[in-house]
C-alpha cells in the first residue's frame, strides 16, 4: 500500500516538474532583443546622413512590396541592401522582418562585410545563429562600427527637453519632436511618453537614433513668453511650436504674468511654478558674438544659456540671434543674474544707418597694427563711462596696447556733428580717405578693428562713384544708386559682420566704399532716388550687378539658388525687346560669342568681345591627377551661355570643373595676353574676365604642347543689371526705372 501511495507520489511530482519545465519554456519572455528596423536604421546612419540615405532610395528601385514603400525604415534598409550590407535571403524585404527581432546571423552577415575583428566580435555559432541579438550587445557593436567608419565625431550625444510632438502639437510633422535644443527627427522611436521630460539621445544631426536614457521628470524651461491662451491656459512659445497650459487654481491673478518673460517649471507633465522676469535695459547693438552682446551704455553683456529673441510688436514672433541688428535700438533686453535672458524686438527695422569695417590698405585685412586719425575740429572720444576731447588737427594715434582699449570699443565724433575724420594709416584710390558719421575702435585677438557708422545715404555717395564713373548718363547713375542701396539694405539685414560690430566692409566684397572722390552728380543721383529699392514681392531683392555683358546676362542659379528663390533673375538678351536666346549648345554659343558686330546696349564697350589662349602646360600647373591634359569641353552651360561644368580631360582621367567663378579661375594665368574688343591687350590677369567662353583646340606641336583658344565676352558674374549695359541704355534714352526692370523682372521700385 504505502508502494503505491510512493509510486502515486512520484508520478505526480514528475508530471509537475513536466508541467513546470513546459510553462517556462512557452512563458519564460525572450532575451532582450532589438527590432531590426531600428538596429538597421542605427547601421544605416553610422555610415552616412539620413538626406543621403533618402536619396539613394529615391534613385534606386525599393526592394520592398509597393503596399510598404511608406514605412519609416524603407529607405535605411534599402540603403544597406545597396551597399551590400544586408542580404535579402538571410533578411527578406518585408515588412513582418522588419518590424522582427534582428539576429546574431544578420549582425554577423553585416560585420562580416566590413571588418574581421568586428564579425569575431559577434560570436555566433550555429545554435544561437537565429537567436534574438541583445540589445545591450547591439549598442556595444554599434560603437565599434562607429569607429571602423570612422564615423564617430557624426554620431553625438546630446541632453534635450522635449516640448512637443504630433501627440500634443497640431502642426507638428510627422516623426518630428521639438526640444530646446531644435527640431529632431525620431523615425521608428516611441517619443510621445517623453513631452516634458529631459532625456539623453543619441543623433546624428537632426536624426535621433536612440534614446539613451530618461534623465529627469521635472524640467525647466527657460526664459519662455507668455501670453494668453483659451479661457484659463497660457500660451507658451516653446521653440518652433507653441503650448497651452493650464494655470487655473495655481495662480492668483494669472492676468499680472501675461506678456512677460518667464522661467517655468514642471514636473510629470504637470504646470507647479512660474517666475517672471521683468528687469529691461535698452541701447543700441554695438556687436553681437555667441556668448555676449555688446549694448551702448552697458559695454558686452554675457548671455544666459537659453537666451531668445521675440519680436512683441505687430504679429508676435520667435526670432534668431542673426535678427539682432547692429547699429540699431530695436530691442529692449530682459535681464537676470547679470545675464541678458531675452531680447524684445520693440520696433520695426528702418535701414537708416549702416556699419562698415574699413580694411587696411590694399583691403587686404580688416585687421590693423594701429590706426592715426585727425580731424579740422575737435573730436569728442567716450570709452566706457569715460570722455575726452581730441583737439582740431590732432593726431590722435591708438595701438593695441592703449589702456583705454580695457574700456571696451572707442568712439570719435565730431563734436560739430557733421565734419569728417581722415584716417591717416590706410590709403586708397582717392589718397587719405576720410569718413563722415563717427569711427569705432575696437582690439580683437588679430589687431584693431576700425567701424565706419554713418547714415546709410551719405554712405550711398561714396559707394556710386566707386561702383560707376561719375561721367555716366544720370539715368545709368540713378539705376546704380537703387541697386547699391538695395544691396546695401539685404546686407545690413544679413548681420555678416555682426561678429565686429558691422554689417558690411569696403571692399569688392560687398561695395566699394569711398575709393573715388565723391561726386556732386552721383550724390544727385542718390538724393534723386532717396529711399527707394528694388522689391519683388514687397521684399528687397538680390540686386546683383556687374561690368559688362557679352550680350546676354544669365540667371540666379550660378550662385546655387533654386530659380523658384530668385524669379527676378532670369536673365535677359540685352537689346531691345528683351528675351533670351538658346545659347545652351557649344556650336550655338561659339557662333554668338565670335560673332563680335551681335547688335547689343554695350557692343561698343572694350570687354564686349575679348579672346586668349591658354596651354595644357599651363593648365597642368593648376590641376594635376590626370595625366597630360588633351583637351577640354563644356559639358554644361547656363542662362545665356554662360559656362557651368568645364570636363578637363587628361592622359589618366577627367577632371570636372563647376560653377563660374571656378573656370574662370583655373583659366586665367598671369602671363596670358587678352585681346579686347577695341584691339587693346591685358595681361597679368589670375581669372578670365568672363565664364561666357567658347574653346577651340589646336593640336598638339612637336614638344606634345597643346593651345586652347578662348573666345569670350563680358566682364564679371553676368547677373542682374550689367552696368556698361544699363549707360548704353541710358544713352539711347531709357530712364533709370527702365533700365532696372529690363534687367529685374516684374520688380517694383519703391520706398519699402
Amino acid at each position: 500500500m504505502q508502494k503505491k501511495r510512493f509510486i502515486r507520489w512520484f508520478a505526480g511530482m514528475l508530471t509537475l516538474v513536466i508541467f513546470l519545465i513546459i510553462i517556462i519554456l512557452v512563458y519564460e519572455p525572450e532575451e532582450n532583443g532589438i527590432q531590426r528596423a531600428a538596429a538597421f536604421k542605427a547601421a544605416a546612419l553610422s555610415m552616412d546622413s539620413k538626406e543621403a540615405c533618402v536619396e539613394q532610395a529615391k534613385e534606386q528601385q525599393s526592394r520592398f512590396a509597393a503596399k510598404d514603400q511608406n514605412n519609416w525604415y524603407v529607405p535605411y534598409m534599402d540603403y544597406l541592401y545597396q551597399e551590400g550590407y544586408l542580404s535579402e535571403e538571410l533578411t527578406p524585404a518585408r515588412a513582418d522582418t522588419a518590424e522582427g527581432h534582428l539576429t546574431y546571423g544578420e549582425v554577423d552577415y553585416l560585420a562580416g562585410q566590413i571588418s574581421k575583428d568586428l564579425k569575431n566580435m559577434v560570436r555566433m555559432t550555429k545554435q544561437n545563429k537565429n537567436d534574438p541579438y541583445p540589445e545591450d550587445q547591439w549598442w556595444y557593436f554599434f560603437d565599434q562600427l562607429l569607429k571602423e567608419n570612422g564615423s564617430e565625431q557624426e554620431i553625438k550625444e546630446e541632453t534635450i527637453l522635449v516640448y512637443g510632438t504630433i501627440a500634443n502639437v497640431e502642426t507638428a510633422k510627422p516623426w518630428t519632436v521639438y526640444t530646446n535644443k531644435g527640431d529632431f527627427g525620431f523615425d521608428g522611436l516611441a517619443m510621445d511618453a517623453y513631452i516634458d521630460n529631459q532625456l539623453s539621445v543619441i543623433l546624428r544631426d537632426k536624426e535621433i537614433i536612440r534614446i539613451k536614457e530618461l534623465v529627469s521628470t521635472e524640467v525647466t524651461y527657460s526664459n519662455v513668453w507668455l501670453s494668453q491662451g483659451k479661457e484659463s491656459t497660457y500660451k507658451v512659445y516653446l521653440g518652433s511650436i507653441t503650448r497651452e497650459f493650464d494655470v487655473k487654481d495655481q495662480i492668483e491673478k494669472p492676468e499680472q504674468y501675461l506678456n512677460n518673460l518667464a522661467d517655468i517649471q514642471l514636473k510629470k507633465g504637470e504646470l507647479t511654478k512660474i517666475s517672471l522676469k521683468k528687469d529691461r535695459i535698452q541701447g543700441r547693438v554695438l556687436e553681437v558674438k555667441e556668448d555676449t552682446i555688446e549694448i551702448e551704455g552697458y559695454g558686452e553683456v554675457p548671455l544666459d544659456e537659453n537666451f531668445k529673441v521675440y519680436k512683441t510688436y505687430g504679429e508676435f514672433k520667435v526670432q534668431k540671434m542673426s535678427d539682432l541688428l547692429v547699429g540699431y535700438d530695436l530691442q529692449e533686453f530682459i535681464v537676470a543674474n547679470g545675464k541678458l535672458c531675452a531680447a524684445l524686438t520693440v520696433r520695426p527695422f528702418d535701414a537708416e544707418q549702416i556699419r562698415v569695417l574699413l580694411m587696411d590698405t590694399g583691403f587686404k585685412s580688416i585687421f590693423h597694427p594701429q590706426i592715426s586719425l585727425v580731424s579740422d575740429v575737435p573730436l569728442k572720444l567716450t570709452y566706457g563711462k569715460k570722455e575726452e576731447t581730441v583737439a582740431a588737427g590732432e593726431q590722435f594715434t591708438i595701438t593695441p596696447d592703449d589702456e583705454r582699449l580695457k574700456e571696451g570699443r572707442l568712439i570719435l565724433q565730431p563734436e560739430d556733428g557733421k565734419s569728417e575724420i581722415q584716417v591717416s594709416t590706410i590709403e586708397r584710390g582717392l589718397g587719405t580717405p576720410s569718413y563722415g558719421g563717427r569711427l569705432e575702435i575696437k582690439r580683437e585677438e588679430e589687431g584693431l578693428v576700425l567701424v565706419n557708422e554713418l547714415f546709410l545715404e551719405e554712405y550711398l555717395t561714396k559707394v556710386v562713384p566707386s561702383e560707376m564713373p561719375s561721367s555716366y548718363e544720370m539715368e545709368a547713375l540713378k539705376a546704380q544708386a537703387v541697386c547699391a542701396r538695395t544691396y546695401a539694405y539685404r546686407q545690413i539685414r544679413s548681420n555678416s559682420y555682426s561678429r565686429y560690430g558691422a554689417h558690411v566692409d569696403d571692399s569688392t566684397n560687398y561695395q566699394v566704399y569711398n575709393n573715388i572722390i565723391t561726386d556732386s552728380k552721383t550724390a544727385e543721383a542718390v538724393n534723386q532716388t532717396y529711399g527707394m529699392l528694388l522689391l519683388y514681392n514687397e521684399s528687397p531683392v538680390e540686386a546683383y550687378y556687374f561690368s559688362t555683358s557679352c550680350g546676354h546676362t544669365t540667371d540666379g542659379t550660378i550662385w546655387g539658388a533654386s530659380p523658384e528663390d530668385v524669379p527676378y533673375l532670369t536673365g535677359t538678351l540685352c537689346r531691345d525687346g528683351g528675351g533670351i536666346l538658346n545659347l545652351t549648345s557649344n556650336v550655338d554659343f561659339a557662333d554668338f560669342i565670335k560673332n563680335k558686330n551681335y547688335a547689343s546696349f554695350e557692343s561698343s564697350f572694350p570687354f564686349y568681345r575679348w579672346s586668349t589662349s591658354i596651354t595644357n602646360k599651363q593648365l597642368e600647373e593648376k590641376i594635376g591627377g590626370i595625366g597630360t591634359i588633351t583637351g577640354m569641353t563644356m559639358r554644361e552651360r547656363g542662362v545665356g551661355g554662360i559656362g557651368k561644368v568645364l570636363e578637363v580631360e587628361g592622359t589618366e582621367g577627367t577632371k570636372a570643373v563647376k560653377g563660374q567663378s571656378q573656370i574662370r579661375s583655373l583659366l586665367g594665368n598671369k602671363e596670358l595676353v587678352i585681346k579686347k574688343n577695341d584691339g587693346e591687350t591685358l595681361t597679368g590677369w589670375n581669372t578670365l574676365p568672363s565664364a561666357f567662353i567658347a574653346i577651340e583646340t589646336d593640336p598638339a606641336d612637336e614638344n606634345g604642347v597643346i593651345t586652347f583658344r578662348i573666345y569670350g565676352g563680358g566682364y564679371g558674374h553676368g547677373v542682374g543689371m550689367s552696368q556698361n549695359g544699363a549707360q548704353g541704355m541710358a544713352k539711347s534714352g531709357y530712364t533709370f526705372d527702365k533700365i532696372l526692370k529690363f534687367y529685374y523682372h516684374d520688380v517694383q521700385i519703391k520706398e519699402p
